[in-house]
């Protein structure tokens, strides 16, 4: 009997800062999904900071350029995290969403067929609310899937970790594990239930 392969869920995002709030949200809905029988990848922020600014017109890319798209193009889900700056996405996660442009041509294009884990932390819910939306747009502009669950901190309403490092509050734990729960969900769903 062959093996049933794993599915493969993508993590990208957080800050220049390592181990950011944003990151470790992240690691955190892959860690899920990782106990819900996925393999997982991370391009975490200081990943994506060695990243050249993105340029349609050229088709030369790094190592690293490369690494991602082949990555997003093999995964069968998507965890995008990112900090709220002035009603968006940071312009460093941008810059590494851009790169999905080399996947158009792709029979799978862009994240079709994907569904897409969005978290977003900022310092203020407007700036939560205004960011998820605006990353649900890129999604479905991109031909994903946003997960109906999105994960808002508000780092100065809540505190998002323990002392111990692990998610302070049992909402948020909930929610992460209701999103990768989704995303799994929707990873392994039969092709024939995806197509509408």
């Amino acid at each position: 009997m062959a093996e049933t392969r794993k599915a493969l869920v993508v993590g990208i995002g957080g800050t220049l800062r390592s181990g950011s709030s944003g990151e470790r949200l992240a690691r955190a809905v892959l860690c899920e999904c990782e106990r819900l029988g996925a393999q997982t990848i991370m391009f975490p922020g200081g990943y994506l900071n060695d990243l050249p600014h993105f340029s349609p017109e050229s088709k030369e890319r790094t190592a690293g350029e490369r690494a991602l798209v082949d990555a997003v193009r093999a995964c069968d889900g998507l965890v995008i995290a990112s900090p709220g700056y002035h009603g968006g996405m940071s312009g460093l996660v941008k810059n590494a969403i851009d790169l999905v442009e080399d996947l158009r041509n792709d029979p799978r294009s862009y994240f079709e067929g994907r569904a897409v884990g969005l978290i977003v932390v900022a310092a203020g819910w407007q700036a939560c609310g205004t960011t998820l939306s605006a990353m649900r747009d890129v999604v479905h502009a991109l031909r994903g899937w946003p997960t109906p669950v999105g994960i808002t901190v508000n780092t100065v309403a809540q505190d998002v970790f323990d002392r111990d490092g692990g998610v302070a509050d049992a909402g948020l734990a909930a929610t992460i594990t209701a999103q990768a729960r989704q995303i799994m969900q929707f990873a392994i769903a039969p092709p024939a239930a995806q197509s509408v």
